[in-house]
C-alpha cells in the first residue's frame, strides 16, 4: 500500500511536471505563430511622436565622441543635424513604453540611441529621407511601413572626422 502511495505520488508529481513544462513551449509556439503572421509595421499602434514641428526649444542630443563605436558615433551626429525632423517621429522599439519617450529624438537625447539598433537605424532612414527633401510627414509614413529596415549602415562604419 505504501508503495502504491509513494509511486501514485510520484506520477502526479510527474505529470504536474510534465505539464508546466509543455505549457511555455504551446505558449512560444503560439508566439511564434504570431511573428510568423503576415502583419506588418503598419497594424500596429504606432509609437508616439509630434504631428506638427516643434513650438520650443528641443533638447540637445548627447555628444557623439562620448561614444566609441564609429556607427553610433554618426547617428548621434546626425541626429544633432535634424532634431526638428527626428521630434515628429515614431520609435519602433517601443521606447514610449519601456522608457517614457515622446518620440524619436528622445533615444538621441539619452543614451539609449547608443544601445538600440532600431533607433540608429530610424536616424539614418530620416537623415536620408530629409536629405532628399521629405517631409517629416513623409519619412514618418516611411517608418510606420517600416522602410527604416533597409538602411545600409555600413557607410557609417567610417570614424567621425577629427575636430
Amino acid at each position: 500500500m505504501v508503495v502504491n502511495q509513494k509511486f501514485l505520488g510520484g506520477a502526479i508529481l510527474f505529470g504536474f511536471a510534465l505539464g508546466l513544462a509543455l505549457v511555455p513551449q504551446q505558449a512560444a509556439s503560439k508566439l511564434a505563430q504570431d511573428a510568423t503572421s503576415p502583419q506588418s509595421a503598419a497594424d500596429e499602434a504606432v509609437p508616439a511622436f509630434h504631428a506638427q514641428a516643434p513650438r520650443e526649444e528641443l533638447p540637445a542630443t548627447m555628444d557623439p565622441e562620448l561614444f566609441t563605436d564609429p556607427v553610433v558615433q554618426h547617428a548621434y551626429a546626425v541626429a544633432a543635424r535634424i532634431k526638428k525632423v527626428l521630434y515628429q517621429q515614431p520609435c519602433y522599439c517601443h521606447c514610449d513604453r519601456s522608457q517614457g519617450h515622446k518620440s524619436l529624438l528622445d533615444c538621441f537625447a539619452s543614451k539609449h540611441g547608443s544601445g538600440c539598433g532600431t533607433c540608429i537605424y530610424e536616424d539614418f532612414y530620416a537623415f536620408e529621407q530629409s536629405g532628399k527633401g521629405k517631409s517629416a510627414a513623409q519619412i514618418r509614413a516611411g517608418i510606420v511601413k517600416g522602410e527604416w529596415k533597409s538602411v545600409d549602415a555600413t557607410k557609417y562604419k567610417q570614424p567621425l572626422p577629427a575636430k
